[in-house]
């Protein structure tokens, strides 16, 4: 999805994050990496129904965070890293611009997260 404001965009991510079900599920995706989750193992980690899963999936698909593929009958579930990257600069370009000792104590945790 494309947005033609930044805030819109950001606005929908953290809505789609805010229930404690779907953070969880997020969660579970981006520790899955690019190769994503299949629907019923997120089910299992998220302890929910596939009926009320979809409903959060339908949820963080929207909002762009969240892709969907499908292997046969299997669907996988990834992070869309784009999204998930413009929600982060988000904050740390458009919010903390203008108070760079903000940026420097997170730049740390962007070096200490990428070294894993």
């Amino acid at each position: 999805m494309k947005y033609e404001n930044p805030h819109t965009q950001s606005a929908d991510g953290f809505s789609a994050l805010s229930h404690e079900t779907r953070l969880t599920v997020f969660q579970a995706i981006m520790v899955a990496g690019p190769s994503g989750l299949t629907a019923g193992e997120l089910a299992k980690r998220a302890q929910v129904s596939p009926s009320n899963l979809s409903a959060h999936l339908n949820v963080l698909a929207g909002s762009g965070l969240v892709t969907m593929r499908r292997d046969g009958r299997r669907r996988f579930y990834a992070a869309n890293i784009d999204a998930v990257a413009n929600l982060v600069r988000f904050f740390v370009e458009d919010c903390c611009n203008s108070h760079p000792e903000v940026y420097a104590q997170l730049t740390p945790m962007k070096a200490k997260s990428a070294a894993g």
